[in-house]
């Protein structure tokens, strides 16, 4: 009998797959009919389902089929007192083993938004430059992250630093499972350095907030009433070329009810500005009605909570030591250059893990 993995008898069972099979089947057959394209809103949230569930069964079938090779191999490899034939399938078990790991946490990006697209914003809080700095520094970590995940991301408000750095970005990041991913970087996170700013070159703070909300899709409605919306245009400023600046472009939306603030100012259209700050108020929104259902969860968005010290989720340090620590898991990484580089996963599988 083949040396499966303790507990992977039960695997099937686990994941699902026939059920997923069985799911994806039925979401080809939707999509075969002619009339399924008749209403575009209702389709991203299926062709989202059918990428996932895809990606899943193909990882799957990938790991049954190198664990039947690997049986074939093992039988030759006893037979023949192969070492290296011994060598090989032990490295395929170990391949296959992660990749069950990787499937079985996936599984817990099971939150009713989990499979949503995220819209991040990340401003700077306490340390002037320094902190505008941390967050052009924050924003590349997260860019090198999807593009390792092969996600895409959309800039949808750029806000440049008065020196140097960004004041505030707020952008969308499009792929399976984003918003779960990336739920758990919410929060305040702590730059510790020898200032690039400062002409004595002492060591600085600095402080940057996260926020990470659920793209709302068509299939979610939420009502805004023209009279609680105050409608602002302005002239485009910072990265997006010299056309965003000669007109009135940039939009800013202030919802009255609720004093949430959303601009945007990257397209040269005013009107898709207006569009892509729409999207985003509607997901604060969403959001913050989420909040209200469900008190016990805690209030990541709308809590008033000072970004600067003592309210950081990790810290960053670069002097006088190097070093990375998650305070809510006590993970810590010495490694920083790897970690702002986009090497995050470490981090957000293990508040995943936390909170399961």
């Amino acid at each position: 009998m083949f040396p499966y993995k303790k507990g992977w008898k039960n695997s099937e069972v686990i994941f699902d797959i026939e059920g997923k099979k069985e799911r994806l089947g039925e979401i080809e057959a939707l999509i075969s009919k002619g009339s399924f394209w008749d209403t575009p809103e209702e389709t991203t949230g299926i062709l989202q389902e059918r990428t996932t569930l895809t990606e899943v069964v193909q990882e799957w079938e990938r790991c049954v089929a190198r664990l039947e090779d690997a049986a074939v191999l093992l039988d030759l490899a006893i037979e023949e007192s192969d070492e290296s034939a011994f060598k090989e399938v032990g490295a395929t078990l170990e391949s296959v083993s992660k990749s069950a790991d990787r499937m079985a946490f996936a599984r817990m990006l099971n939150g009713k938004d989990d499979k949503s697209n995220a819209i991040v914003s990340i401003n700077a809080g306490a340390g002037g430059t320094d902190a505008q700095d941390w967050v052009d520094i924050l924003f590349r970590m997260y860019m090198r992250w999807t593009e390792r995940k092969g996600f895409k991301t959309d800039i949808v408000d750029y806000q440049p630093g008065d020196e140097a750095g960004v004041k505030s970005i707020t952008f969308i990041v499009s792929g399976p499972h984003a918003y779960g991913y990336l739920k758990g970087e919410i929060g305040i996170h702590r730059l510790v350095r020898l200032s690039p700013f400062d002409t004595n070159h002492k060591r600085h703070t600095s402080f940057a907030s996260v926020a990470v909300y659920p793209e709302v899709t068509e299939e979610v409605v939420i009502e805004i009433d023209e009279k609680d919306l105050r409608v602002e245009t302005f002239r485009a400023s910072g990265a997006g070329g010299q056309h965003v600046n000669k007109t009135s472009s940039a939009v800013r939306l202030v919802h009255l009810p609720t004093d949430i603030t959303v601009q945007c100012q990257q397209e040269p259209s005013q009107h898709r500005n207006k569009a892509l700050a729409l999207k985003v108020l509607k997901s604060r929104l969403y959001e913050l009605e989420e909040q209200k259902k469900a008190q016990e969860k805690k209030a990541d968005y709308d809590k008033k909570e000072e970004i600067s010290w003592g309210s950081q989720i990790r810290s960053y340090t670069l002097h006088p030591y190097q070093m990375v620590k998650d305070h809510r898991i006590g993970l810590e990484v010495g490694n920083v250059n790897a970690v702002l580089d986009g090497d995050i996963d470490s981090f957000i599988e293990g508040v995943l893990l936390a909170s399961d």
